[in-house]
């Protein structure tokens, strides 16, 4: 089974992530799952941007790398909203990856990405944080690379439709993301 990396959304590590790795880890896989605000917990998305700017990306993207190196090469990068922007972050360094799941989000793809690894895209449509303009050109883009690309989206889902504790959450759209993931996960 797969080595799984994800990154949490701008709220921070909270129960959510924890009890999508214990998902996953049913599921035979090994998930880890870096604390990038050490400990710090955003109650609104506003406070989440607020400590992600008092961090900065740099200081984030810098504690992700310190988070993954000593897990295997090929492990699969992912992340929740912000938390895909710090997988792609750390893609380019890692182009063993076994796979990349885009969760809430699209993100930058790397020009060394190997051909024929797999990548999910897992969106609302529409989306407030992804403007429709923004994935059909990021999508054109992306079906230019030597990626296997999945891109899913979900009529009338919140942003963070997954998540229970927030009032985005679509459980239809929810129950098909973590089956399609689990799907791709068990192929790796």
């Amino acid at each position: 089974m797969a080595t799984v990396i994800l990154f949490h959304s701008v709220y921070g590590l909270r129960p959510f992530e924890r009890a999508v790795a214990e998902r996953l880890a049913v599921a035979g896989h090994e998930v880890f799952t870096p604390d990038l605000y050490e400990g710090r917990v955003a109650s609104s998305i506003d406070e989440g941007f607020a400590i992600k700017e008092e961090i900065g990306w740099r200081a984030l993207c810098e504690r992700a790398e310190r988070a993954v190196a000593g897990l295997p090469a090929d492990a699969v990068l992912g992340g929740f909203s912000m938390g895909a922007a710090v997988a792609a972050s750390l893609w380019p360094k890692r182009p063993e990856t076994a796979g990349v799941l885009f969760l809430h989000s699209i993100a930058e793809i790397p020009a060394n990405a190997r051909p024929g690894v797999p990548v999910q895209v897992h969106l609302a449509d529409p989306d407030v944080f992804e403007p429709a303009d923004e994935v059909t050109a990021w999508r054109s883009a992306a079906e230019t690379t030597p990626i296997d690309l999945e891109v899913f989206t979900y009529a009338g889902a919140g942003h963070l439709y997954t998540d229970a504790t927030l009032p985005d959450y679509d459980s239809e759209a929810a129950h098909l993301t973590w089956s399609r993931v689990e799907r791709c996960l068990a192929a790796l």
